[in-house]
This record gives structure tokens, C-alpha cells and sequence, in this order.
């Protein structure tokens, strides 16, 4: 629980990893790729504030005391939810597989939350790995990366058929939180595969499910806003957007708060800090103390009320994942809510 001026926030980080991308891990003939991967991530890093930055070999594989510190101790998080992403033609054990965020489970398991992942491209073998995983460890959301690279397949699409009976399946089972990346391109993957028409359609066929599509479409705002408005399901998810903007690019960072506070609103807007390319202190601190700001440009958006920032920092996710919020902490239901 982080406290600032008497108000009390329960933070949810619902985008976070615990990764492996030491050199060891390099699939041989692919280590230009796995590189690739990993440099662009560490470009990423250099965005938040000077004294935040990790050396390079720290940064290709943190450790679990470090995930501790930099989260719990020092972080301000009270649960975080872990996003799986495999890569496995680049990464011999995957970069950031459901194995390697559940060896953490027995540790913090009253406040960790591991989602699943599946590749509809795979077929049943990868069904049947995500349903085994998920009898072990009770997936409450699952991670797509739709322009991860798979054989000579270079991305896939969420209203693909194959994806679709997935989809069908998924909720069969009971997992209602999907989390697609949808954001900027991550050396070498192609850019057309973070597209968000594609949670257009599938939001529409599945309003059961809740689409978080993470770093909201960047460099995409307006096509996901005004796809995110009229999708009720539809969920911006700000990892990148604190992390990568509100330090190094300020007036881009309100625009972009400023269009997803209008359109999309407030309760459907979830914090991520998307560690450990940057540590969450920085951004729920930021984000508790920022303000749009006083400037012309920027007086047709809504000024951030504290209940707004205690939605966006963590009873937004803890309403989608069930996670009890302290009675001190939760809100009366109409509480700060925006136009």
C-alpha cells in the first residue's frame, strides 16, 4: 500500500515479468534475434528517470531478490499479475515462460498472479500445455502476443479462426482476461502485427471476455480509443505509457492520458509497470503526484481526481481479477467517476 498526503492507494501491477534472456538461453543460429529482443527492451529502459537504470547483465536476467525489492519493498505493489511471453524460437527455455513465474508462486503467492499463454497456430499441443497449466495453477488471464513469430508464421490475427476456438475455450474453462500486445515493435517482429482491428472483432464475438489490450495500441491512440469506446470489454492497459512517456516524453504522456481519459474512462484503465524494463516506485509515484497540466493545449481534458488515480493504480485490475481490496482502501461506487 503506498500512502501520499493522508490518501491510501492499493496498487495492482497488472504487467509485470520475471524473465530469462541470458546469453545461455540464446537459441543457437538465433542469437541475433534473441539480442535484438532484448536490446530493444534495454533502449526501452533508458526512458525512465537516470538513476533507474540497470547495467546490461543485470538487466538480462533479474534475479528473485531482486524482483522482490524492486516490487514489494520498494515498489509500492501489492499484487501483481505476471504476463507469460515465450518466444521460443529465440529463447531454448522461453523468455518469460508460465514455469519460470510460477517457481516464484510458493514465495509470494498471495500476492502474484500468473497468466497463461497460448499460440492457436500450435494446435491441440499447445491447448493442452495451457489446460494442463491451468489445472496446476488456476489461470485467471491469458497473454497473446499476436506478432510473435512461429515457424514461418511471422503473426496472427485474434478473429483468425483457430484463434477464435481458443478463445471459446478459454472462456469455457473460465478465464475471462485476455491481455494482447498490442504496442510499439519490438525488433525484429513486424509492426502491422500489433494492429487493434482485430480486438474489434473479437471483443465484439466474446462480450464475456475482457480484452486489456497492453501499451494501448502506441503509436495507435486514436484508433484504439475510438475502437475502446464503443467496446465495453475493451481495456487500455498503461504499461509503456508510464513507463516509456510520462518521464522522457511529458506532453506526450498527457495527450495520451488525456485521449484515454475521455474516451476510454477512467474504470477501464489499468495500471502496469512492466518490470523489470523499469521498476514500478518511479511510476506509482509519478502517477499519484501527476497532473494534467496548466496549459491551453491541454484544457480540453479532465483535470485527474484522487479517486481516478486509485481506480487506475489498482481497483480497476482488482475488480477484473477478483483480488480483495481492503475495506480502507475501496471506494464508494460512484466515486470520482468522469463524464
Amino acid at each position: 500500500m503506498y500512502e501520499k498526503n493522508g490518501e491510501k492507494y492499493f496498487v495492482v501491477d497488472s504487467h509485470s515479468h520475471f524473465w530469462n534472456a541470458g546469453r545461455e538461453n540464446w537459441v543457437p543460429g538465433a542469437e541475433q534475434y534473441a539480442k535484438g529482443w532484448i536490446d530493444c527492451f534495454y533502449g526501452y529502459h533508458q526512458l525512465g528517470p537516470p538513476e533507474t537504470h540497470w547495467d546490461y547483465e543485470r538487466f538480462l536476467q533479474p534475479t528473485p531478490e531482486d524482483f522482490e525489492r524492486d516490487v514489494f519493498v520498494e515498489g509500492h505493489v501489492d499484487y501483481t499479475v505476471f504476463q507469460s511471453t515465450y518466444l521460443r524460437e529465440w529463447y531454448k527455455d522461453g523468455f518469460n515462460t508460465v514455469a519460470q513465474n510460477a517457481a516464484l508462486l510458493e514465495k509470494y503467492g498471495d500476492r502474484w498472479i500468473v497468466n497463461g499463454r497460448w499460440d492457436a497456430r500450435d494446435g491441440e499441443a499447445s491447448w493442452t500445455e495451457f489446460a494442463e497449466d491451468h489445472e496446476r495453477y488456476g489461470f485467471k488471464g491469458v497473454k497473446l502476443y499476436t506478432a510473435e513469430w512461429n515457424g514461418e508464421s511471422r503473426g496472427y490475427k485474434l478473429s483468425d479462426p483457430e484463434c477464435y476456438r481458443f478463445l471459446e475455450r478459454t472462456q469455457e474453462l473460465g478465464i475471462r482476461n485476455i491481455h494482447v500486445h498490442k504496442g510499439p515493435t519490438i525488433w525484429p517482429l513486424d509492426k502491422d502485427g500489433f494492429d487493434v482491428s482485430d480486438v474489434d472483432h473479437a471483443a465484439t464475438d466474446f462480450p464475456e471476455l475482457n480484452f486489456i489490450v497492453e501499451h494501448v495500441g502506441l503509436p495507435r491512440i486514436e484508433d484504439f480509443c475510438f475502437m475502446a469506446v464503443q467496446e465495453p470489454n475493451v481495456y487500455a492497459g498503461l504499461s509503456v505509457v508510464t513507463g516509456g512517456l510520462m518521464h522522457s516524453r511529458p506532453k506526450f504522456f498527457a495527450k495520451v492520458m488525456g485521449e484515454l481519459l475521455f474516451w476510454v474512462g477512467e474504470d477501464k484503465m489499468l495500471f502496469g509497470g512492466d518490470y523489470n524494463i523499469w521498476t514500478p516506485k518511479w511510476q506509482v509515484e509519478g502517477l499519484v503526484d501527476w497532473q494534467m497540466p496548466d496549459d491551453e493545449a491541454f484544457t480540453d481534458y479532465a483535470k485527474l481526481t484522487t479517486a481516478t488515480k486509485k481506480k487506475i493504480l489498482g481497483l480497476n485490475a482488482a475488480r477484473l481479477y477478483d483480488i480483495p481490496v481492503p475495506a480502507e482502501l475501496a471506494l464508494e461506487p460512484a466515486a470520482g467517476a468522469m463524464a
